[in-house]
């Protein structure tokens, strides 16, 4: 039976987040296959690696608590078929898992854990596709991602406004 370790570190849980995607009603779950030289506390991280996100939305800290307890026992139940990859993966759960039926837990868990950590498979344009054949990327935004304007176009960045710089009311009027 492999193990599973859990995530604890926010980058590991980031990581994770930028892999596979898979969703159901009850919880979504993100992974990525780590590399095989990857470490993890000093020592090569082998096997599993799981970790649960519940936010605030989904209730109080009771029933959080028991979403988590209940997410924990499925994942007992699953570690015997757990693919025995090296991957991290990060349940996020949602309010219907608290009232759901534990089997529909545990195969949703089952079903998340094969999707999210399944090797990417080479699509067949993909091994003709030269490196000199690649579409050239586009620049990079020059948004700067904080403050200014919402559409980005602010008067840092040369862009001009689409509204006057005095505003009229109804019987003609100007405030500036």
């Amino acid at each position: 039976m492999p193990t599973i370790g859990r995530l604890r570190r926010r980058p590991d849980f980031l990581a994770a987040a930028q892999g596979r995607r898979f969703h159901t009603e009850r919880m979504s779950a993100q992974g990525r296959l780590r590399a095989p030289d990857e470490t993890r506390d000093g020592a090569t991280a082998e096997g599993l690696f799981l970790g649960f996100t519940i936010t605030k939305r989904v209730g109080h800290a009771t029933e959080r608590n028991r979403i988590r307890r209940r997410l924990r026992s499925a994942v007992a139940a699953v570690a015997a078929d757990a693919p025995s990859i090296g991957a991290d993966v990060v349940v996020i759960a949602r309010r219907p898992a608290l009232d759901a039926p534990f089997e529909s837990l545990v195969e949703d868990l089952r079903r998340a854990l094969h999707s999210v950590t399944r090797p990417a498979a080479l699509r067949s344009g993909d091994a003709a596709r030269s490196p000199s054949s690649k579409l050239p990327s586009s620049p990079p935004s020059p948004r700067s991602g904080r403050g200014g304007s919402r559409s980005g176009r602010g008067a840092a960045s040369g862009g001009t406004s689409t509204f006057p710089s005095t505003s009229k009311a109804p019987d003609g009027s100007t405030d500036g």
